[in-house]
């Protein structure tokens, strides 16, 4: 042995090595300068030889320890370039040593990692293909901060986890290491001792991809390698920002179209404006349908690779069509690969063992406590935004990460600090997700399906709320879906079901949902409506027809294989929607709504207004929920005009009867509906009818009393102009003459003013009377519960 190598070994923490209890190994085994050369070491287990190449030379190393470390003492001043050659059995392998190579995650990040502000994690934590200093490989990060240590092992080292011990960051417990030479497509996993001594094997918590069994190995990705063609999208997605842009969503789930590329196809079509898909993260079973998810940062290799969804999602944004996921930051599966007790410890989900469980699903609650379990879901977030370019995210069970109590019993929960149910780490989690991930890409949406109580939960961070974007209305679903599951003889006795909606329509932001998880598919839409196969698929196209028009974004899921006719109206639909700002401009304002028949529960028949500031983009709605059509239906409208029908869902070509308007209505002076004009038209039986209307040109009267006044207020300001100049030039004469002309410039005014101000006057006094008689007409109709 030699003695000057034995001289300059850390004996206790190479045995620490051999035992695999070393934490930061590159401290122990990375290249150091002696006063006689540099000395390498490693450890090889199982090895016979092993050397040094470096500069064309090669130097043999010496067995330091039986167990398989290995030194040799290179009489160079610098550490140079070198590689291991190492000899197993017959086989011989080169690679650059591991410990060579500095950390990659700065103590910025570090620091930002702990405190919880780490929002770009995902590009250091995982396995990274990585080039330093020329040499290519991949680098490994895993946060594990309670255990002993924790090793790398893959295919790459023959699953051998003393072959590649990773260096604790003694700040975070984040452990990581730089392996050149692997690349991508590599199966690995971590290999982590935990206190006890037992070794636990774990999946990649950051990885990129996975194998589809929850059980298998973490696959190395490249990520780096794909060209956007959406720069258009990306920039014009800001505008989403203001709530007023419509929104017709699509849910599915990539399991039911046999490619990518079809599923584009099918949304171009349709017409839709945004697609929601259920989870497309790598998740534990068919069951669950993708909310079981057990690899955050992996898209599922069920649907092809990262490349492929990189794909369709460029493609729709150059359709003009957003992305959505389903996304489950509530919990977790449990299995032994997964997140449970990750280092040993509860690290990811809730340190209190009665609190960690889902009373409901059996899976594990984050521990929203934790500001690394945060950064956690936060950086997560961000990835499928700022890697995919995903347009926004729906928060499944959001009920259950906002209140302590949810499905548990009295006795079950522990209140918080001030006694009551508020979960209030997972208040200040959402707070802080939505507020980061809109700030860092604006015009996302951030969706919420909470079916509890929480108050204003669409309301703005800066308001001290959660600060999403929209909710799911799970009240307007529920309501509708028991109106229509009467029979239509019935239905007058549910009449508030239907109407009852506006009542809290403007209390947040809602989503209105028509999708699978609300009715199933097409059949077991009709199934749950009365009648026979005719009328049930003119209700399903009337329930679709009445969400549109209501306040509120879209959401529905009629089956990719729908009838023909279905599909065109549903494409007619949203493209009737998309060309109406009336139909969405004012979604979230009291004057974009206004009832013109809210009663006629006899009739099974509601009429009511959309509107935007502008009246001839007026919308007037005629939905008709009984069983038989009314050949004259009178129905007030909101002034005298025109009023031609631009979409019926009774339409043939939809597979309807035909009983729609094919001519232009002219209202009539004949009261209805407590207004002064109205119109008579056609209403399908389970229909709807749907008329822009147009205002006719004011009276002549009313022009010329208004010009009248407009030329009279003219005239006088002209003489004023006129009086001005002349009092300004006689400032420049002598006093005498000053105050003579003076008087003069004012008779002249006094004159001018008797003249003109009386008959401004009599036609504004005219005007007023008539404006004031409306005012009070319409002041009149507001006190009548009809009109509300």
């Amino acid at each position: 042995m030699n003695e000057k190598i034995y001289s300059y070994m850390n004996w206790p923490r190479i045995e620490a090595v051999v035992y695999g209890e070393e934490t930061s190994p590159r401290d122990v085994m990375g290249p150091k300068i002696t006063k006689d050369g540099v000395l390498v070491q490693g450890f090889f287990p199982d090895a016979q030889e092993v050397d040094v190449i470096s500069g064309g030379k090669t130097y043999p190393c010496e067995m330091e320890d039986e167990a398989g470390y290995f030194a040799a003492l290179l009489p160079l001043r610098k550490v140079p370039d070198y590689k291991f050659s190492v000899k197993t059995g017959e086989e011989i392998m080169e690679f650059y040593d591991p410990y060579s190579f500095a950390c990659q995650i700065t103590e910025e990040e570090e620091k930002a990692f702990c405190a919880g502000v780490y929002y770009e994690a995902y590009k250091k934590l995982g396995a990274h293909p990585m080039e330093i200093n020329g040499i290519k490989g991949i680098l490994f990060a895993v946060w594990a901060p309670n255990a002993v240590s924790v090793n790398v092992v893959g295919d790459f080292n023959g699953w051998m986890g003393r072959a590649s011990i990773m260096h604790r960051m003694p700040m975070s417990g984040i452990f990581e290491l730089f392996i050149p030479g692997v690349e991508a497509g590599a199966l690995y996993k971590y290999e982590i001792k935990i206190k006890g001594g037992e070794v636990l094997l774990k999946a990649d918590p950051y990885g990129n991809r996975a194998q589809s069994d929850p059980e298998g190995a973490s696959v190395v990705a490249d990520l780096s390698n794909f060209t956007w063609k959406d720069q258009e999208w990306m920039e014009q997605r800001k505008r989403f920002q203001d709530r007023k842009q419509p929104i017709s969503v699509y849910e599915t789930s990539l399991e039911q179209w046999k490619s990518m590329e079809e599923l584009t196809d099918f949304l171009e079509e349709t017409d839709y404006t945004h697609v929601e898909l259920h989870p497309v993260m790598e998740y534990i079973d068919d069951i669950t349908g993708g909310y079981s998810t057990y690899s955050y940062y992996a898209f599922s290799s069920r649907f092809g690779t990262p490349e492929d969804f990189r794909k369709m999602t460029d493609a729709l944004h150059q359709a003009g069509i957003g992305v959505i996921l389903d996304w489950t930051p509530a919990q977790f599966p449990r299995y032994a690969s997964g997140l449970e007790k990750f280092d040993g410890t509860p690290l990811y989900e809730k340190q209190d063992p009665a609190q960690a469980v889902h009373p409901f699903w059996g899976t594990l609650l984050y521990n929203y406590a934790s500001p690394m379990v945060k950064d956690f879901l936060i950086s997560n977030a961000c990835f499928w935004m700022e890697e995919y370019h995903v347009d926004g995210l729906r928060m499944d069970d959001v009920d259950v990460m906002l209140y302590l109590d949810y499905g548990r019993n009295p006795g079950e929960w522990t209140p918080n600090l001030y006694g009551s149910n508020e979960n209030l780490e997972a208040v200040e989690f959402l707070k802080h997700l939505n507020s980061i991930v809109k700030k860092r890409n604006p015009g996302v949406l951030l969706i919420a399906q909470e079916d509890g109580l929480w108050p204003e939960l669409t309301d703005s961070v800066e308001n001290d709320h959660l600060g999403f974007d929209y909710k799911w209305s799970g009240g307007w679903t529920s309501d509708l879906l028991t109106y229509l599951g009467k029979d239509p003889i019935e239905r007058r006795n549910y009449h508030d079901q239907l109407t009852v909606s506006m009542l809290y329509a403007y209390c947040e932001h809602y989503v209105l949902t028509l999708g699978s998880r609300d009715v199933g598919d097409l059949k077991a839409f009709a199934g749950r409506l009365p009648g026979n196969e005719q009328q049930k698929v003119a209700q399903i196209r009337e329930a679709y027809t009445y969400m549109m028009l209501h306040p509120g974004c879209k959401m529905m899921s009629p089956d990719p294989d729908m009838p023909q006719k279905m599909k065109t109206f549903i494409r007619d639909l949203n493209n009737m929607y998309l060309a109406h700002p009336a139909m969405y401009q004012m979604d979230d304002e009291y004057n974009g709504f206004e009832w013109i028949q809210l009663m006629k529960y006899e009739e099974n028949v509601i009429a009511f207004l959309r509107k935007t500031e502008k009246p001839e983009e007026t919308i007037l709605a005629v939905c008709n929920f009984a069983a038989i059509p009314y050949e004259n239906y009178q129905v007030g409208v909101p002034f005298a005009g025109k009023y031609k029908e631009i979409f019926n869902s009774d339409d043939k070509k939809y597979g309807g009867e035909g009983v729609v308007n094919g001519r232009v209505k002219a209202a009539k002076k004949a009261e209805c509906d407590e207004r002064e004009y109205s119109i008579t038209v056609k209403l399908p039986a389970l229909g709807v009818a749907i008329f822009t209307c147009m205002p006719e040109e004011e009276p002549k009267e009313k022009k010329a009393a208004e010009t009248q006044i407009k030329k009279s207020i003219t005239k006088a300001r002209t003489v004023r102009k006129a009086v001005a100049k002349t009092k300004t030039a006689v400032k420049t004469a002598v006093k005498p003459v000053t105050k003579k002309v003076t008087k003069t410039a004012l008779e002249v005014t006094n004159e001018t003013d008797s003249k003109i101000v009386p008959e401004v006057a009599e036609v504004t006094k005219s005007v007023i009377k008539k404006d004031s008689e409306t005012c009070s007409k319409k002041r009149s109709q507001r006190r009548d519960p009809k009109h509300r």
